[in-house]
């Protein structure tokens, strides 16, 4: 089979390999559809831990195929079976798996991370996550690309749940791209009442606008007063930090409402982690601020239920699409930062 390996920084080769062989616990997976994510273009930029000329990764995490092949002892899924692949898995014993919150385990493992991922004809789901329910089966409505950007929904669903979007509040998201773009959607669905998207990106704020004309775009330079003008002085609701920008996560703090919500969605590049925030404005507002990683299985699932259902125009997202062999192509032109989301689809 072919499969994309990332060697070293900037060093992603598309190689024949064997197709992985499995045990009577296990399922393989002939993948369909492979989204590239922001982590993955940060792999391949500057590397990662493990990963080397000895020990390459197939990347990838946001995956969707058809069961090629079943264990013996697999019950519940069969070959034929059209599904969609929650990434993370953890231990299983833990306090944090055994509460449902295996996405934060300690020694969680994730597809395309830290395991062999979806940037290859076929994938092997190991016992852990057959048994975990990582796969989903989908419904006819939903196309395999969309199936693949469920994941990144997942993690949006699970930001939003650590703020609480009630019906009639304002949100403000910073951070234009596919993420931020997935932010607005939700909140509209959770009955925001005014959504404004901010961005130093002119060109993604009119994309942002084409997508859904509702958005109130704004620029940084005139933010701090069309927010307060919109909000009637109060300021929003709910702030969410969708763009690795600490400068962004400082100014959010001074644009909240009384008793609002911030969510820092996403981590920071390590030499810029230590933010300055007005402590006193968290003090006398009132204000919960959140981070938030990943997303559990039953957030996974209830993300693809809102997307069969048509809730969320994933479609709409997608602005490339690849075949595997031009894995690298696609690769750069998600880091450029052109478009939205970049998908890889495996012919039959």
């Amino acid at each position: 089979m072919k499969a994309a390996f990332l060697y070293n920084a900037n060093d992603l080769r598309l190689e024949e390999t064997e197709k992985p062989s499995i045990n009577d616990d296990e399922i393989l997976v002939k993948v369909k559809s492979a989204a590239i994510c922001g982590t993955d273009i940060r792999m391949f930029k500057n590397g990662y831990a493990g990963v080397d000329e000895n020990n390459p990764r197939i990347l990838g995490h946001e995956i969707s195929g058809e069961i090629a092949e079943t264990g013996k002892n697999v019950q519940k899924y069969k070959k034929g079976m059209r599904v969609a692949i929650a990434p993370n898995m953890g231990c299983g014993t833990c306090d944090r798996c055994v509460s449902g919150n295996a996405h934060l385990c300690e020694t969680y493992e994730a597809f395309g991370i830290n395991l062999q991922g979806g940037f290859a004809e076929y994938l092997k789901i190991p016992a852990k996550a057959v048994n975990q329910g990582n796969l989903v089966e989908l419904d006819d409505k939903i196309s395999y690309e969309e199936a693949a950007l469920v994941e990144p929904l997942s993690c949006v669903f699970n930001g939003q749940s650590r703020v609480n979007i009630e019906l009639g509040d304002t949100v403000l998201i910073i951070g234009a791209g596919p993420i931020g773009i997935m932010h607005a959607f939700l909140a509209k669905i959770q009955g925001a009442v005014k959504v404004f998207m901010n961005d130093l990106s002119e060109d993604r704020l009119a994309l942002c606008k084409e997508l859904d004309p509702d958005i109130i775009t704004v620029t940084s330079a005139e933010l701090k007063e069309k927010i307060m003008a919109e909000t009637k002085g109060n300021g929003v609701d709910v702030s969410i930090i969708a763009a690795p920008s600490p400068e962004a996560q400082s100014s959010a703090i001074e644009l909240m409402n009384m008793n609002g919500r911030v969510l820092f969605f996403g981590g920071l590049p390590k030499d810029r982690e230590n933010v300055q925030l007005n402590s006193n404005t968290i003090h006398y507002k009132q204000l919960a601020v959140h981070g938030s990683a990943r997303a559990s299985l039953i957030q996974y699932r209830k993300s693809l239920a809102l997307v069969e259902n048509g809730l969320i125009p994933m479609k709409k997202i997608i602005s490339s699409r690849f075949k595997l062999d031009e894995i690298n192509e696609a690769v750069k032109k998600a880091a450029d930062g052109s478009g939205l989301k970049n998908v890889i689809n495996f012919e039959d």
